[in-house]
Parts: C-alpha cells; sequence; structure tokens
C-alpha cells in the first residue's frame, strides 16, 4: 500500500486555545515554497493588526483547500466543526430570504481556526455585530483599469488624500495586494449602506473631477482601459473587499499592507507579503492602530451626492 502523502498534524497553542493544524506541510504558495504552517504563522505574526482589522465585523472567507493553485471556495456561512468559542454573527439576504452565520472575530484563536480549515483571504464587512446595517468604515478602492500604471494608482490616492484633508477627515492607506490602493475613513455608524454609497460616490466624482485619468463609470466595457476606477460601490451591502493584513491568494502571497502616506510614492503591492511582513510588522505595528479614534461625519458627501443629482448627475443602482 502507497505511503500517505500527508504531513502529520501539528498542535499549536494560541492564547488560551489549543489549535490542531492539519497538513502543515502542505504549500499553498508555489513562488517561494510556503505552505500551510507558514501561513499560520504569518497571521500570528500579525495578530493585533488582523483582529483589528476584522474585529466584530461579519466576514467571508476565501478558501483554497489545496493551496492557491486550486480551488477558491468563497464561503459566507462558518465552516462546520467549529469549536463552542468561535463568534459569529446572523446575517439575512433579502434577494434569497436566507441566512448566513458568518464569522465575527473578537481573538486571534479564530482567525488561526479559520487558516486551518484553509482560508487565506479575510473579506470583512464595512459594518460591525453591534449593528449589521450601518456601516462604520468608508472605504475608498482605487482600482486600475488593465492599461492603468502604478504611478497612475499614486498619484490618484495623493489627490484623494489632499480632498480628505479638505474635508476634514482622516485616511488610513493600504495596499489592495493586487494592483490597486484602499484608503479606509472611519466614520460613524449613523446611515445605511445606500447612504454610505452616496458619500462615496460623491467623493469618488471630486476625485474624478480633478483627475482626467479618473473615472466613476461602473460598467467596465464603458471605461477607457488606460483609467482608474474609483470604486464606491465597495460600500455597498453584502460587498467586501480584503482586509488589513489579509494575505491575497496568489502564488507570491502577497499582502493588503497598512502603509503611510509617505511611503505611498516608493511603496509597490510586491513589496509586502507574508515573508516579508512579520519583520514589518515586528518593527513598526499596526499602522491603522488609531482609526477607531478618527471619526468622521459623513454629512459634508451627503450634501455633495444631493448637489450631483440635482445637477443631473443620478446614483447609479446598485450592482448584483
Amino acid at each position: 500500500m502507497a505511503a500517505s502523502s500527508k504531513s502529520p498534524a501539528v498542535e499549536l497553542e494560541v492564547d488560551d486555545r489549543v489549535l490542531r493544524i492539519s497538513n502543515p506541510d502542505r504549500v499553498y504558495f508555489p513562488a517561494r515554497g510556503e505552505t500551510k504552517l507558514d501561513l499560520v504563522e504569518y497571521y500570528l505574526s500579525v495578530g493585533e493588526g488582523i483582529v483589528n482589522a476584522l474585529f466584530e465585523r461579519p466576514c467571508m472567507l476565501h478558501r483554497f483547500p489545496t493551496g492557491v493553485s486550486g480551488e477558491k471556495v468563497h464561503q459566507k456561512r462558518l465552516p462546520a466543526g467549529a469549536p463552542p468559542w468561535m463568534e459569529t454573527v446572523r446575517l439575512h439576504f433579502p434577494r434569497w430570504n436566507r441566512t448566513a452565520d458568518e464569522l465575527c472575530v473578537t481573538e486571534i484563536a479564530q482567525v488561526i481556526w479559520a487558516v486551518q480549515m484553509s482560508t487565506v483571504e479575510f473579506h470583512p464587512w464595512n459594518s460591525r455585530r453591534a449593528d449589521t446595517e450601518k456601516p462604520d468604515e468608508w472605504r475608498i478602492d482605487l482600482d486600475p483599469g488593465p492599461l492603468c500604471d502604478f504611478d497612475t494608482v499614486r498619484r490618484v490616492a495623493h489627490v484623494c488624500h489632499e480632498v480628505l484633508d479638505e474635508l476634514g477627515a482622516t485616511g488610513w492607506p493600504k495596499t489592495s495586494g493586487g494592483k490597486g490602493l484602499h484608503i479606509y475613513v472611519r466614520i460613524e455608524p449613523e446611515h445605511g449602506f445606500q447612504d454610505v454609497r452616496r458619500a462615496a460616490l460623491a467623493f469618488a466624482r471630486e476625485v474624478e473631477r480633478r483627475c482626467e485619468d479618473v473615472t466613476t463609470t461602473w460598467w467596465r466595457k464603458d471605461r477607457d482601459p488606460h483609467d482608474l476606477f474609483v470604486d464606491y460601490n465597495q460600500n455597498a451591502r453584502d460587498h467586501t473587499i480584503a482586509c488589513a493584513y489579509s494575505v491575497r491568494g496568489n502564488p507570491e502571497g502577497t499582502v493588503s499592507a497598512p502603509i503611510r502616506w509617505d511611503e505611498v510614492d516608493a511603496a509597490l503591492p510586491g513589496d509586502f507579503t507574508i515573508a516579508t511582513m512579520p519583520a514589518r510588522f515586528a518593527e513598526i505595528g499596526d499602522l491603522h492602530e488609531g482609526i477607531d479614534q478618527a471619526v468622521f461625519d459623513i454629512a459634508p458627501l451627503l450634501g455633495w451626492a444631493e448637489r450631483d443629482e440635482r445637477e443631473g448627475k443620478p446614483e447609479p443602482p446598485v450592482p448584483d
């Protein structure tokens, strides 16, 4: 009988939890050969940061049961077999009239259990368990077209920073882990998703006015491939993007990495991987640590939205 190719499981103590990691030697990231256990150790190394990014938020999991070269599973519901200390929040999805109990992280052991269940990427909502229908995070997603270079992304990020400064808002930038940048702004959880999306669109249109190679056109087929799309739809209900410190499902194991504004002009998305981030985090800590103390009132943006609507620029419908 052929010998089993599976590596023996290992047990880890994470705070007061004991977690069993199966197939620890399975290669997840072929570019450098990092394994499932390497992924676990990465998330432990940035534990405070990933918990801060996910804390009390419904979270969709992107799972890769055989590593990032294999099948990708988008999972809303917490995987079966979860221990009793895994926490969830129940969400209702009107389109299908169904509910899902999604992971709601409050401690690092819950992240590690999700990784044991083959999760690579964590995609939280921009609202929290206390009121899942009232976002407390406005997300600015700078999404370059296929022929848009990263220098354009950098330049538009600085324009976003300029507009945020004029509004009196504090923006917290991070790489997307792909080709773009994200900027998060903490807001009061006083508005529903529709109003937060309207505010995000009004901001995006102001950036579009200041940059000739920025677009707010929703349909990809209607955009110039050289343009950068400011994706305001990431603020719609049940639209999620990889959080700060989330690894991305690519062979290099890139990370959605918080950066300082003075790093924007030099940083490249490929600089931040599961190989480089542990030392960076050990040196500088969580660059988004203070985000909860910098809360912005979106009322001025809602005023901009009303102005745009009066001028014949209605809010497009939310895409599926």
